[in-house]
């Protein structure tokens, strides 16, 4: 069991463990020093979204790296997927995201990327955390490392993501909604669509350290849907608070979520005959009515455990190049090697263009299969691996057998249960699921 490390890097509640600045300061050390191969000067780039506890933490990992001998290159408030590219393109050995995603600003988060802007594998995050057990080994006093702020980071991002949309595509006219969480994008993705020439209203550009994801971004779409109605514009989008995923909302103001977003890409990369792998990859949270709309097009949806890092690890081993989550986390790996929601936001506008559709009627690829998820809190204990409740999935699966999909999981981030179950029969789903709540608070309980 790691202690430290979840499903997407090391997050919690800040100034309590893991989220502290002496833990940050040990993850620079251990990171570091499981990153020191060979004889060159060793890099590492840091981004960090715009919550208060980052200066904290930023400057915490600072002191982690430097102490044993690796060189910063600090590049402020950027997007997850933005550290990555930097990590790549300066031949850093490792890149940092600080950030807790869609969370509030309360909380944050360590994200590692290896040398080619990927996410550490399982593997790695296990030797930084067993590093993070023992006595860090300082770096002698005439090898301790630089740190540097470099100030055209943004700009770099800017480029390398409008090269991702091809030059027959222009935005001229298209009026679009943006809202970015007050995070890591404020400035960046506002100034990408605006270069490509549309017209942006944009919200939740005016971060303070404590307003990251309240009541806007991705995960609160209230504000998106009402400013798109009421602006009169053709679509919006919603980051989360370090970018790395977006909703969409058509012109009406109807939610598109991530299921919808990766059939369109998906689709419309086989008819262009840029899509690899024959399919899409997506987790066992995805909807069936995705499944079987690729199925209709004579693609296959290839599903993984839930958390982006695991599409990836699929994508790259069976050779396709579209991958995400229904949350919204879109991996275009033509173009990033992580989600960027702002990428993924320029490939839906482009289908938008080409089209002439308005977003309700293109984005609107399938229809859903009804689709139930509850969360379970637990105080502690296994409660999966009591008969009671294995009687009751067991039960539920016969119930849904051939009509639909049970998934029951542990969160990897906090302690909950998560239920979900889909099929043709709305009613029949609440009652699997209900059944199944049940049985885990009543075994969460003993």
């Amino acid at each position: 069991m790691r202690k430290f490390f979840g499903t997407d890097g090391i997050r919690g509640l800040t100034n309590q463990v893991p989220m502290t600045a002496e833990v940050a300061m040990r993850v620079g050390m251990a990171a570091g020093a499981h990153f020191l191969r060979g004889t060159h000067k060793h890099r590492v780039v840091i981004g960090k979204d715009t919550r208060l506890s980052g200066y904290m933490l930023e400057n915490a990992l600072v002191a982690g790296f430097t102490s044993v001998g690796m060189d910063v290159v600090q590049v402020g408030p950027m997007p997850t997927p933005a550290v990555a590219m930097l990590t790549r393109s300066m031949r850093a050995d490792l890149g940092v995201m600080i950030s807790a995603s869609h969370n509030p600003y309360a909380d944050n988060g360590i994200k590692l990327f290896g040398p080619d802007g990927y996410k550490l594998s399982d593997a790695d995050e296990a030797q930084i955390e067993q590093r993070l057990t023992q006595e860090p080994r300082l770096a002698d006093p005439t090898l301790i490392g630089r740190a540097k702020r470099i100030e055209d980071a943004r700009g770099r991002y800017i480029h390398a993501v409008k090269l991702s949309l091809p030059e027959s595509v222009r935005l001229d006219g298209l009026k679009i909604v943006l809202d970015c969480a007050n995070g890591a994008a404020y400035n960046s993705a506002p100034t990408v669509f605006w270069e490509l020439g549309a017209d942006v209203v944009a919200v939740g550009v005016t971060p303070n350290g404590v307003n990251i994801n309240d009541r806007c971004g991705s995960t609160a779409p209230g504000l998106l849907q009402e400013t798109v109605v009421a602006s009169g514009a053709d679509i919006g989008i919603a980051l989360d608070g370090d970018a790395d995923r977006l909703i969409i909302v058509d012109e009406k103001g109807a939610i598109i979520d991530g299921d919808q977003i990766m059939g369109l890409i998906g689709a419309s990369w086989a008819r262009q005959g840029l899509l690899k792998g024959g399919g899409v990859v997506a987790t066992v949270m995805s909807n069936l009515g995705l499944e079987r709309f690729l199925e209709s097009e004579g693609l296959r949806l290839e599903r993984t455990k839930v958390g982006d890092r695991y599409v990836l690890e699929r994508m790259k081993s069976g050779g396709f190049n579209v991958g995400g989550e229904q949350s919204g986390h879109m991996i275009l790996s033509d173009h990033a090697t992580t989600g960027d929601g702002t990428l993924a936001g320029l490939q839906v506008l482009a289908e938008l263009v080409r089209s002439a559709k308005p977003a309700s009627e293109l984005l609107h690829q399938f229809d859903p299969v009804p689709q139930l998820l509850k969360n379970v809190r637990f105080a502690g204990g296994k409660p999966l691996e009591n008969g009671d409740v294995q009687a009751a999935i067991a039960e539920g699966e016969a119930a849904l057998n051939g009509r639909g999909r049970l998934v029951i999981r542990a969160s990897g981030t906090e302690p909950v249960i998560r239920v979900m179950a889909e099929g043709d029969d709305a009613g029949q789903v609440e009652r699997v699921v209900d059944m199944i709540c049940d049985a885990v608070r009543v075994a969460a309980a003993n």
